[in-house]
């Protein structure tokens, strides 16, 4: 027989080459910023393919040019509007056919780096992504920045996952993915990288920094290299406000943070009372379709996400009447959208919203005497800012975005002093940002992407030392000590007839001079109702060792079995093993 095995080395080198990749990404830092860097790329391109189909769509239903945009056009004729209506039917008849289909929900890309670690699923992700550029691309009030992220990160979630990365690092890479496309978006890779750091990973760490900046810089240079036309928000900073200018912009923060979250409790609000209607769930987007098109016939402003109108109203300087009407106006339209079931961020919405309420708030202190003159496209650049950073969170994202687009330090630096104002205050108030609140409403506790998934995957289950000593609940002392010599174990799990946890009982108990030796066992028993299922997690046992002031526990299935036993020492010293584990993460040293 001819030997032919030499043929079969050359067949395994793609299998010795990924796995050697995969070694190097896992041991060295600058492998995962090359990755960083295609991911970038990945996620650039992504940002501008999804901006032309949403587009092409709006110019396809509603005429406008390929550099016009829809909610800057003069007027919509009411028979253009109805393709709101059978936008919102599409959209509705889609994600039933989805729901039918599923059994959980769609796992954005903020949840899935807080408690899935960075794990995002591309059928997740696709179905996101094309239910984003149905609802703007119709017209509907939101923002394309939810499909930007969501396709940013699943494309690093994808890519982490072929490499098999750690937890740490997918998370990173998963951030750098979102925020890389945000960067790509708008054309501004320090707004890209801080989105990334402040809204998808949770915390600024050193060893995050250079793979988010890397992955945001790649982003921006392709997808200007492919012909992408960025969200450009030109407006021209005048000159730097002084010390009662900044009291006035804390003002102005002070009052985005109280709009940000009305804004946000009326759209939960909305879609609390839609899902309590007789509506059927698929034609409920329809019904929103019907109320956003009549608002669009009033004021075209109201449509998709608002970039053409804030530059119009800055352009035209409206009146204080107007500029409040359209205020109202765009925010019940954003409102309807989401409660209705349209699908998209408010990113950018809250953008054009922020600089409507800067506006206003500049002629009404225009309009005093005791206060010094304030100009509308300060006011409103510092409005954008804080307005934003009440609803989606980042004030260093927001002050960015703002320097980026202005290259003014002073209007920046007046931003993010309202910013943090309104931080502060939403925080202290409310907790949460849009993304986080509308976790909330599904049951959630998470208020920012932090990674708290680790938490939850170290269960009793997971720590619990198993088929622990039991005895049962029937036998005497006597029986019990011929069972259980003195120093075989501490403690006994007592069963009942029917084998179901019954009780603990300290082994030294029963040793005890004052105990009979035909008396019940039963009779020393602690912790009868006292137990862990297996699914809970290390910081509910914890909680539960706390409260019980018990330093054993057991583990039981439904049937209230005894699985397992999990000691209060153990679960502490876990605990803190994790924590070091993850505070060498974050500053690098975790590395093998």
């Amino acid at each position: 027989m001819i030997d032919v095995s030499f043929l079969s080395p050359p067949r395994r080198w793609p299998v010795r080459l990924m796995s050697a990749l995969r070694r190097r990404l896992r041991t060295s830092e600058l492998w995962l910023i090359a990755l960083s860097v295609a991911v970038g790329a990945a996620a650039g391109l992504l940002a501008v393919f999804q901006s032309r189909v949403a587009h092409g769509i709006q110019s396809l239903l509603y005429g406008i040019g390929p550099a016009d945009h829809l909610s800057a056009v003069a007027r919509i004729a009411p028979v253009r509007a109805l393709w709101l209506v059978a936008g919102g039917l599409a959209l509705g008849l889609f994600t039933w056919a989805v729901s039918r289909r599923r059994t959980t929900g769609l796992v954005d890309v903020v949840e899935a780096n807080a408690l899935h670690g960075g794990v995002l699923g591309l059928a997740d992700s696709l179905i996101v992504c094309a239910q984003t550029i149905l609802s703007n691309g119709v017209g509907a009030s939101v923002g394309l920045e939810a499909a930007y992220a969501q396709a940013g990160g699943a494309a690093a979630s994808f890519a982490g996952g072929r490499m098999k990365l750690r937890r740490h690092d997918m998370r990173i890479l998963v951030g750098a993915g979102a925020g890389a496309a945000i960067g790509a978006a708008f054309g501004a890779p320090l707004t890209g990288a801080f989105y990334a750091f402040e809204i998808v990973i949770g915390a600024y760490t050193p060893s995050a920094i250079a793979p988010v900046a890397a992955a945001c810089l790649a982003s921006v240079l392709v997808s200007k290299g492919v012909g992408g036309v960025p969200y450009s928000i030109e407006i021209k900073s005048q000159h730097a406000p002084d010390a009662v200018g900044y009291l006035l912009y804390a003002g102005l923060g002070l009052i985005c943070a109280l709009a940000g979250v009305l804004i946000m409790r009326l759209v939960a609000a909305a879609e609390r009372a839609v899902r309590r209607s007789a509506i059927p769930a698929a034609l409920r987007p329809a019904v929103g379709g019907i109320l956003l098109g009549g608002l669009a016939v009033v004021s075209p402003q109201t449509l998709s996400a608002g970039h053409g109108a804030l530059h119009l109203d800055l352009a035209v300087g409206m009146p204080l009447i107007l500029l409040a009407i359209v205020l109202v106006l765009k925010s019940g339209a954003s409102i309807i959208s989401l409660g209705f079931g349209f699908r998209g961020g408010l990113f950018f919405a809250s953008l054009f919203l922020g600089s409507l309420l800067g506006q206003i708030y500049a002629g009404l202190a225009d309009l005093s005497p005791l206060t010094e003159k304030l100009t509308p496209e300060n006011a409103a650049l510092v409005g954008m800012g804080a307005l934003a950073v009440a609803i989606v969170g980042g004030p260093l994202t927001m002050s960015f975005l703002v320097l980026e687009t202005t290259g003014d330090f002073g209007v920046a630096a007046a931003t993010l002093a309202a910013a943090l104002i309104a931080s502060t205050v939403v925080r202290e108030r409310f907790g949460y940002s849009f993304s986080t609140w509308r976790l909330h409403l599904r049951g959630e506790t998470i208020r920012s992407a932090r990674d708290v998934g680790w938490m939850r995957s170290l269960t009793a289950g997971r720590m619990m030392r198993a088929e622990p000593p039991t005895s049962p609940a029937t036998a005497t002392v006597a029986e019990f000590r011929g069972r259980f010599p003195l120093g075989s174990t501490s403690r006994v799990f007592l069963l009942d007839e029917t084998g179901r946890y019954a009780g603990v009982v300290i082994t030294a108990d029963a040793y005890a001079e004052s105990v009979e030796l035909q008396a019940p066992i039963d009779a020393l028993a602690t912790s009868r109702d006292i137990v862990l299922s297996s699914d809970t997690d290390i910081e509910a046992v914890m909680r539960l060792f706390e409260t019980s002031g018990t330093d054993a526990l057991a583990v039981v299935d439904d049937d209230r079995r005894v699985l397992g036993l999990v000691t209060e020492a153990y679960v502490v010293r876990r605990y803190a093993s994790e924590l070091e584990r993850q505070q060498m993460d974050h500053y690098g040293e975790g590395r093998a």
